[in-house]
């Protein structure tokens, strides 16, 4: 039987997240509300393309932002408020500890993100700690622990080898909607090419 998934989601507030890509959203501007109104469609786009995977169970959000938590309340998920310690690694960590014996660690800027392609990715892994690379193989976009065992995350600089290192198995599936995290307008333009989510694909609409 395959197995069910929960995923713990990190986001930085809305103010602080995504700070490479200021002007994204209006033409190099960079408008702290037109930037922060990206970030937070980004974010929507993945939890929303997230939870409707097969084989993700409850989709759990990390964040002290109010108005993401708004946001996300009225889309019925679930947020618990950044724990006591500072950085990924850490947040990953306090949701994790919320969930169920099965877990998972998602990155929160995968705005084209397909939920067919998550749902391979759950099915490949199986039972083993394991992990998906982004598109240029040096970071980690899902981060997926063995059942009942920690999320053990090592996100940062080089996390994928840092993942291989801890044991986790590479997953080497054609995805490229779940490796198409977005740090910088290149990374935008590769995912409007693959398809943005319709929250951030209106945020494009809006700034043309």
């Amino acid at each position: 039987m395959r197995r069910t998934v929960d995923l713990v989601i990190p986001v930085k507030t809305l103010d602080r997240a995504k700070s490479r890509l200021v002007g994204a959203a209006d033409r190099g501007v960079g408008d702290p509300a037109a930037h922060a109104a990206l970030v937070l469609a980004v974010a929507l786009d993945t939890v929303t393309a997230a939870a409707s995977a097969q084989g993700v169970g409850r989709v759990l959000v990390v964040t002290s932002d109010p108005e993401l938590t708004s946001a996300l309340h009225r889309i019925g998920v679930e947020v618990l408020a950044d724990g006591p310690e500072p950085g990924l690694n850490s947040a990953l960590r306090h949701g994790a500890a919320a969930l169920g014996p099965s877990v998972g660690a998602l990155q929160a800027d995968l705005p084209a993100l397909r939920p067919a392609e998550l749902s391979a990715a759950l099915a490949e892994a199986g039972d083993r700690r394991a992990f998906c690379a982004d598109r240029q193989g040096t970071g980690t976009t899902l981060l997926l622990a063995a059942p009942g065992e920690p999320l053990d995350p090592r996100f940062g600089v080089g996390s994928a080898t840092a993942h291989t290192e801890s044991g986790a198995v590479p997953l080497t599936g054609d995805w490229p909607s779940l490796r198409c995290d977005v740090d910088t307008a290149e990374d935008l333009a590769v995912a409007a090419r693959i398809g943005f989510g319709p929250r951030t694909a209106a945020q494009f609409v809006l700034s043309a």
